[in-house]
């Protein structure tokens, strides 16, 4: 699923998502204090315009330009373009921006799973101590009579893979499957959203 495949998507429609932000940021950041945010795999935007909405200074990155360009353009029509920077990338092969971050976001992110967990753990590097690692993914339960041939479930991370990645400096606040709080996407069975959050400690 490379940036053909995800420009062809976005172009597909005039609009592909809401525009709203994600049901677990929203239920898991919405107390935090402000600060540098990385939102991977932003799309158009809805959760980087929510966070900079709450006064977040938001670096937003996608392997999409096309979803980059209508996030950049909504940014702007909210009054928000100083707040969120736009960046066209592949975080599944490249270092993500230079942080710290506060808050890095990975909702509904498909990474691949890959031997020495290159991809997480350039993630992981980038949080700054005192700061949240937060991953929301749909629940694979509810797909068990799924299948596709081109999405095997078992090539990405979940979750609580990512988890059982983090070390010594970590502490897990949150690692649960719970009810969605918003509608499943149209046409699939998603209802429930499972979910990481986690600090770094130091």
């Amino acid at each position: 699923m490379g940036a053909q495949h995800w420009d062809e998507r976005y172009s597909s429609k005039d609009q592909l998502f809401s525009g709203n932000p994600n049901g677990v940021l929203v239920a898991e950041a919405a107390d935090l204090p402000p600060g540098r945010a990385l939102d991977v795999g932003c799309g158009e935007g809805g959760d980087a315009l929510w966070l900079a909405g709450r006064g977040w200074q938001v670096t937003a990155v996608d392997i999409s330009q096309v979803a980059l360009d209508r996030g950049a353009a909504a940014a702007a029509g909210a009054g928000l373009a100083g707040r969120v920077t736009w960046q066209h990338a592949d975080l599944t092969a490249t270092p993500p921006p230079t942080g710290p971050f506060d808050l890095v976001s990975l909702q509904y992110f498909p990474l691949p799973t890959r031997s020495g967990h290159a991809a997480v753990r350039r993630l992981l590097d980038v949080v700054a101590p005192g700061g949240i690692l937060l991953v929301g993914s749909h629940d694979m339960a509810d797909l068990a009579t799924y299948r596709h041939p081109d999405f095997d479930p078992a090539d990405y991370y979940a979750p609580g893979d990512i988890a059982r990645i983090l070390g010594d400096d970590w502490a897990v606040e949150v690692n649960e499957s719970r009810l969605r709080t918003t509608a499943p996407p149209e046409g699939t069975h998603h209802v429930h959203d499972t979910v990481l959050r986690a600090r770094r400690l130091r």
